[in-house]
């Protein structure tokens, strides 16, 4: 538990299924754009770094490290910016890699640069072919100014397999706000056929942290038109009577049950409830005969 991270939180989901192409990334990009610019955020306070998970594939190929140590390594460089240089070079050496494999992978994930990426790695190479589509794509949709390339990005969950990416606080305070990636291999993990796909995760934690720091919080309190509440046990079913008839004329209610009167004023006071209603049986008996669609306020 620390700050932007909470045992319980709710999370955002978006992902696109069948588009082998770095158009679905793009797409799942300007949908989390869009959503910091609705709530007020700028290019100023977020950014989002980007890279593929390819780029890692490249330079373990380029030393000859065994395909099974892949996972292994993306789990120790995630860490880097966590843990110490020295620390991740300790890690990777405990794992069969040479000296020599340890320091190429170090310094090409120290990258912050394309071009020099594709420097090191070749034009070639699938990776830097689909970053550079991607940042031509992020030019057409206006949000160039966005994202960054960071070959550190590698994402710690095992089943990426393509571009990565996550989002940030140019102020360096928070966690990753969000983040995801392509996945064309992890459908048959569940007993499928494999399908492209990717998506990303945006859990509601660390972007209420920023929108609290920069002031853009919303206003969510509940809006209560009526709140309901039966004076006796035995008036709980005319009670829920009453709370239908009331959302059937689109009214917003609350049926409180199971709580002392005080608390109930209270309560209606607090969220600054339209009225209380108080279904009592005297007021319940003189309507039994009629109408049952409207019970008497106090």
């Amino acid at each position: 538990m620390t700050r932007g991270r909470r045992r319980e939180h709710y999370q955002w989901n978006m992902d696109i299924f069948g588009m082998p192409k770095v158009r679905a990334e793009s797409e799942l990009l300007q949908a989390i754009i869009l959503l910091f610019e609705r709530l007020g955020i700028t290019s100023s306070d977020v950014g989002i770094r980007v890279s593929s998970r390819k780029v890692l594939q490249a330079v373990l190929n380029m030393y000859s490290v065994p395909e099974h140590l892949f996972t292994e390594v993306c789990v120790i460089v995630d860490k880097l910016g966590k843990l110490t240089r020295e620390e991740i070079e300790k890690k990777l050496v405990t794992i069969g890699l040479s000296s020599e494999a340890v320091l190429g992978i170090i310094e090409v994930l120290s990258l912050k640069s394309l071009p020099k990426l594709e420097e090191v790695l070749g034009s070639d190479v699938e990776a830097v072919a689909d970053l550079k589509k991607l940042f031509s794509f992020a030019e057409q949709y206006g949000y160039a100014d966005w994202i960054c390339f960071d070959a550190s990005v590698v994402r710690g969950l095992a089943y990426y397999t393509g571009i990565v990416f996550e989002a940030f606080d140019r102020d360096g305070k928070l966690r990753a706000i969000c983040g995801g990636g392509r996945y064309d291999r992890l459908l048959s993990t569940f007993g499928s056929e494999d399908i492209p796909a990717c998506g990303f995760g945006f859990g509601d934690a660390v972007i209420v942290e920023l929108l609290k720091e920069k002031g853009l919080l919303p206003d969510l309190s509940r809006q209560i038109d009526d709140i309901v509440f039966p004076l006796d046990e035995e008036l709980e079913g005319p009670a829920c009577s009453v709370a239908s008839s009331l959302r059937r004329q689109g009214r917003s209610v609350d049926l409180v049950e199971d709580k002392r009167l005080k608390w109930v004023f209270k309560h209606a006071e607090r969220i600054n409830a339209g009225r209380l209603i108080l279904v009592g049986k005297s007021e319940w008996e003189r309507v039994a005969g009629g109408s049952r669609t409207r019970a008497p306020a106090r």
